[in-house]
């Protein structure tokens, strides 16, 4: 039986940068098609809709993050990775907030994009799924029995340790903003980043191999976290 190919659909409206992804993503035999516009893009996903979009943000007319709130205002299901020359912390944060799955500045390594790809696609596949047991590197988590193991030895952690920790996993892989975090975990509220720091930095102390140096949980400056999706 033949596996269907991924099909990426590429926002850009400069053709150098389409072609660089188009051949790139070709490697990996993808199924990619391009889109100069928010109405192209509209349209292209209309006729079939893909399994992973790359969106740049400097569409002429309307931008990227119009495409991005009208794709997530009809709940579209599929990845959107933000691929834009916008570094501010504010345009990430706002269009991770918006439902993008993750953001990947230029200029970009190609490399970097199609792992970030998978990941993507992954990650919906879990959710879709909605595996039980997590594990990456020498860590597991049991989301049914709540049980958290280190190198197969349990790990005790605070009803909001586990918590966060169980957020990270059901996104493993994305970005994570800290409003998103504390929404999930405190409902909102006055709760600080400050507090979800001291968390985060306790989480390390219990999971990782080096806290200093860690390898499970990435802090994406000035926007959030990030947990390390399983290979």
């Amino acid at each position: 039986m033949t596996v269907p190919s991924i099909k990426v659909l590429v926002v850009d409206d400069e053709p150098p940068i389409r072609r660089l992804l188009r051949a790139g993503l070709a490697t990996q035999d993808y199924n990619v098609r391009e889109a100069a516009s928010v109405e192209e893009a509209l349209r292209a996903i209309k006729a079939d809709a893909p399994d992973v979009v790359l969106l740049d943000l400097g569409l002429p007319g309307r931008n990227g993050m119009d495409l991005l709130t009208e794709l997530r205002n009809k709940e579209a299901s599929f990845p959107v990775l933000i691929i834009s020359s916008r570094t501010d912390e504010a345009g990430i944060v706002q269009a991770l907030e918006l439902g993008a799955d993750d953001y990947i500045t230029k200029p970009f390594g190609m490399k970097e994009v199609i792992a970030r790809v998978r990941v993507a696609i992954r990650h919906r596949l879990q959710q879709q799924g909605e595996r039980p047991v997590f594990q990456v590197g020498g860590l597991k988590v049991d989301l049914v029995r709540r049980i958290v193991t280190v190198h197969d030895q349990e790990v005790k952690l605070s009803p909001r340790e586990y918590e966060i920790l169980r957020v990270l996993v059901q996104h493993a892989g994305k970005v994570l903003t800290h409003r998103f975090i504390i929404h999930e975990v405190w409902g909102g509220g006055t709760t600080e980043a400050q507090n979800l720091r001291v968390h985060i930095r306790q989480l390390r102390q219990k999971l990782e191999d080096d806290p200093e140096q860690p390898s499970l949980i990435h802090t994406e400056t000035g926007v959030g976290y990030r947990l390390q999706a399983p290979d």
